[in-house]
């Protein structure tokens, strides 16, 4: 959704994406995509062992090296799989630009910073609500007759509810 020319609202991406670029140039990634899209550039499973730190140019432009990383154990099936890798990275960038990819190992335990997650947390499960909130947010939609409405609505309910410590507060 685009702002109205004369608003004076902008879309966050629009706010953000000269610090992004700004970052992400300085670690000699050029085309952030295969930042924000390293689970589809190379695979789920290559994804969740190993992410992309840096990319160094060679002289010239040409030549870069693509710096991998990953824990000890998943780096020898990284290394059987380089080759794979660097096309999937070219192809991102729509030209040869990585020539080699080097991969860097670090330790599953030890420093903080030495540590890696390659994997996002996985979400947390929403809080279970107590029958008295159910019950409070059910009678407040008990009025609507379209029943996949009415259990939607009856679930924003029960949020608002828990938010505001179970307390109704006058008509939602």
């Amino acid at each position: 959704m685009k702002p109205r020319s004369g608003s004076k609202f902008r879309l966050t991406g629009a706010l953000v994406a000269p610090q992004i670029r700004n970052a992400s140039e300085e670690r000699g990634f050029a085309v952030v995509r295969l930042l924000t899209h390293w689970p589809e550039t190379v695979g789920s499973a290559l994804a969740a062992t190993c992410r992309p730190v840096k990319i160094n140019y060679g002289r010239g432009g040409v030549g870069a090296t693509l710096v991998l990383l990953t824990t000890g154990a998943q780096a020898p099936m990284l290394d059987m799989q380089r080759d794979a890798i660097r096309q999937r990275v070219n192809a991102v960038y729509g030209y040869n630009a990585i020539a080699k990819v080097l991969i860097t190992q670090t330790a599953a335990t030890g420093f903080a910073e030495g540590q890696a997650a390659f994997s996002p947390a996985p979400p947390l499960a929403p809080p279970a609500k107590s029958p008295e909130v159910q019950r409070a947010a059910a009678g407040i939609t008990h009025s609507v007759q379209d029943t996949g409405l009415r259990l939607a609505l009856e679930a924003l309910a029960a949020n608002v509810l828990v938010k505001s410590k179970g307390k109704p507060k006058g008509n939602l």
